[in-house]
């Protein structure tokens, strides 16, 4: 039987492009990768590619976004890169059951950063 084999692409709505690429880019750091179709940034992320995109849906009509959905992001320096973070303004909360911190990106969409394994 034919099954999945787990999480191939990240994909998020935003509701401002420009803002979401400069806060994904300068503040967190990504790297914007080779190409990106029109209405999206897709970054150079690895194992897994992590995109971000103009709304298909009115994100308005929600009160949290994201609500439901945990992105965990893992780092090379998780608590370096929520000093980092916290200096820009962003929401730092450390909580969990592994060395982590949880905050919200400047748009009010929660993150998770963590000493993840460098692949």
């Amino acid at each position: 039987m034919p099954h999945l084999i787990g999480p191939d692409f990240i994909s998020i709505q935003v509701a401002d492009l420009d803002a979401a690429r400069d806060f994904y880019s300068n503040a967190v750091g990504l790297k914007p990768g080779a190409f990106s179709p029109p209405g999206a940034v897709v970054f150079d992320t690895q194992p897994i590619p992590f995109a971000i995109r103009s709304p298909l849906v009115d994100l308005s009509a929600v009160s949290t976004l994201g609500h439901g959905v945990a992105l965990w992001f893992g780092s090379d320096d998780a608590d370096a890169l929520h000093d980092h973070l916290a200096a820009q303004g962003v929401e730092r909360r450390v909580a969990g059951f592994c060395p982590q911190g949880r905050g919200r990106g400047r748009d009010g969409r929660r993150m998770v950063l963590h000493a993840g394994a460098v692949r």
